[in-house]
């Protein structure tokens, strides 16, 4: 028997990997974000992991409910450079707030941070990181 399982396209694990990031940020459960689309969270599993392509409309829906706009799920995807519009180190950074987002302690981190309404309290909480970020480099 011959094997014709079909790999995921890199854009449609791309675009499931952003679905994913932006739900987990809004602290959102697949159960949930199945629910508001009246389908199921196995079928949000298979999204997120690109192994069914979400359709246009399907994505809108998704834009909508996680509050970004379609453009969100399609930021740094594989080919993207291709027309040089962004530099290298606009790329990276960017990705890097990706993975920073991505870890559970970032994901706690900005949860946290964003609740903290005095402006005062969030700068000195930003130089207190630099500072045991340096203090970390110097050892």
């Amino acid at each position: 028997m011959i094997e014709n399982k079909k790999k995921p396209n890199p854009i449609d694990i791309h675009v499931g990997s952003r679905i994913r990031l932006r739900r987990t940020m809004l602290g959102m459960s697949q159960e949930k974000l199945g629910e508001s689309l009246g389908i199921t969270f196995q079928q949000i599993q298979k999204y997120e992991k690109g192994t069914n392509r979400v359709g246009a409309s399907r994505l809108q829906n998704i834009s909508t409910i996680l509050n970004v706009p379609v453009s969100f799920f399609f930021e740094d995807a594989p080919g993207e450079n291709a027309a040089g519009a962004s530099g290298m180190a606009e790329a990276s950074s960017s990705n890097y707030v990706v993975d920073f987002l991505s870890s559970s302690e970032g994901l706690q981190l900005n949860r946290a941070f964003v609740k903290i309404n005095d402006p005062k309290v969030r700068r000195k909480l930003v130089d207190l990181v630099k500072a045991l970020a340096a203090e970390t480099e110097a050892e």
